[in-house]
């Protein structure tokens, strides 16, 4: 991989530094060079909180482009790219980001898993800490791995760490592995570390850092990924592993009624209780604030200058600084149908804003909402500052466990419990139960209820790839002209459905990489 070889001296070097926030301290006095580390526990953690570090990278607006933008779900008329998939090998967009910082990823969390065990035969560590650290580093790299098979499908797979020349050079060479082998390595990875981890909420986790339950909620998602591609297992064996992983996020979360949707859901609210997963947002780092710019896509605009007036309504608590780029908006499919304005489903006001309601009582309609609104207060920023968007990016909620349930029995024939979990979501949100009829609309209705319920979360367009529908889906239901099938500035193929590999790393793994399903089409 390129660069793989700084890559290495620079995290190697690095006075690894806390990613999560102000509440992981820790005694990095001393560090100095890779063979003085994991002296101790605390330098051990260091290590780990390393590994948290380049999604910050990763997790951007352009990562919302490209995961939810190019769905059925939503779309944005925006000048970033990604948007309409002008998206090649030769011009990768933010494939080139999620690349290199996923493989940074990676490589952090093998020289944090190897310097663990290290420290582990050393004595350094105790039993309990390092169940803890080692579980931590990795499921950070499961996490790593989830991500890059979601997003490109087959990637070069290694677990090494590169300690000399001999090690770096056979990485950079590695050709392709196939997704379900690489999920089915991570996901034995995970198994023998997370039942001896604290089975805690994440929230619950000193600095909020993850662990068995994010363990747990990965090896479900790869599994049912596997059980959709993988043609060495039979699917029911992957719905298998996926049940009984979530099961253990359910017996560490509890019943999903406790957890109130609104206060649960706002992306401003910082470690909610149902959160598994959150990249982490506004923490002393060097006396700076870290900050990313999500919310700039998904604010009513135009501003009006100097004011906290946003489409013609003010919003407050705002404010009056941020900076509002082209929104993102929800397809017709999904406002006027999946959750229309008068539904009574609560999750409509959170998710959209057709309108605001003011301190004084009185609701105020934006102007330009014609027949689609704006993202929703989900995603608004209090007191934003240019572009600097300080709310945590819920990338993982319990609800997603609960719905992967509910598709998991559904897959292999217990419709009724497979209408039991489905309820639990639809049933908080104030709907009222579903009433099963045929498979195939249940199918489709646990599909529909993951569009309103994890709405702008980050992973739609994976769930329709994992489902095998999102050419289709997407080519059907969006409102951007670029992604319709049959418009004449049509650019979405069906091998966009995956990222391309960079044309710069095809060349320097020596064409061991590829971009066959690119070339078929000529890009």
């Amino acid at each position: 991989m390129k660069h793989i070889k700084n890559i290495l001296i620079a995290a190697m070097l690095i006075l690894v530094i806390p990613f999560q926030s102000c509440t992981l301290e820790e005694d990095t006095q001393g560090l100095s060079t890779p063979k003085d580390f994991f002296r101790k526990y605390s330098e051990c953690q260091s290590v780990v909180n390393s590994c948290y570090i380049p999604l910050k990278s990763i997790y951007t607006y352009t990562m919302m482009i490209a995961t939810e933008c190019v769905s059925d779900v939503l779309y944005i008329s925006s000048g970033t790219l990604d948007a309409r998939l002008d998206v090649t090998p030769a011009i990768p967009r933010h494939g080139a980001t999620v690349w290199q910082n996923g493989y940074l990823g990676v490589q952090r969390c093998n020289f944090a898993i190897e310097g663990i065990e290290r420290a582990y035969e050393q004595e350094v560590l105790s039993v309990e800490q390092y169940n803890e650290l080692i579980c931590e580093a990795k499921v950070l790299r499961g996490f790593y791995y989830w991500l890059l098979t979601s997003f490109f499908g087959d990637v070069p797979f290694y677990f090494d760490d590169v300690t000399d020349n001999a090690v770096l050079n056979r990485i950079a060479l590695l050709p392709r592995m196939d997704a379900n082998e690489t999920r089915t390595t991570v996901i034995e990875d995970l198994l023998s570390v997370v039942g001896n981890a604290p089975q805690t909420r994440t929230s619950d986790n000193s600095g909020q850092r993850v662990g068995a339950a994010l363990g747990y909620h990965l090896i479900a998602k790869m599994a049912m990924w596997n059980a959709s591609y993988d043609k060495k297992q039979p699917a029911e064996y992957w719905w298998g592993v996926a049940k009984d992983a979530l099961h253990k996020v359910e017996d560490i979360y509890g019943s999903l009624a406790q957890y109130d949707y609104t206060e649960n859901a706002l992306w401003r609210n910082h470690n909610t209780p149902e959160s598994i997963m959150e990249i982490q947002h506004i923490y002393v780092l060097g006396g700076l604030n870290y900050s990313s710019n999500v919310a700039c896509i998904c604010t009513p605009h135009p501003r009006t200058n100097g004011t906290a007036i946003f489409d013609g309504v003010e919003i407050p608590f705002i404010g009056d600084q941020p900076t509002v780029w082209t929104a993102m908006r929800p397809n017709v499919y999904f406002c006027q149908g999946l959750q229309g304005r008068k539904s009574k489903d609560i999750r409509r006001n959170v998710n959209m804003a057709w309108d605001y309601t003011g301190e004084d009582g009185v609701v105020r309609t934006f102007n330009s909402i014609n027949s689609r609104p704006w993202p929703g207060p989900k995603f608004w920023c209090p007191n934003q500052q240019g572009s600097a968007d300080g709310n945590n990016y819920k990338i993982f909620r319990y609800s997603d466990a609960i719905l992967m349930l509910a598709e998991c029995y559904c897959e292999t024939g217990d419709y009724e419990t497979a209408v039991k979990y489905l309820d639990m979501t639809r049933t908080r949100a104030g709907l009222q139960g579903y009433v099963f009829r045929t498979v195939p609309r249940l199918q489709e209705e646990i599909r529909n209820e993951r569009a309103r319920e994890l709405f702008g979360d980050m992973q739609r367009k994976f769930d329709l790839v994992r489902w095998g529908i999102w050419y289709d889906a997407t080519t059907a239901y969006s409102d951007y002209k670029y992604l319709q099938e049959g418009n004449a500035d049509q650019m979405i193929r069906p091998c966009h459905r995956f990222y391309p590999i960079p044309d710069v790393q095809v060349v320097y793994s020596k064409h061991n990489l590829d971009n066959k399903e690119y070339n078929a089409y000529g890009l």
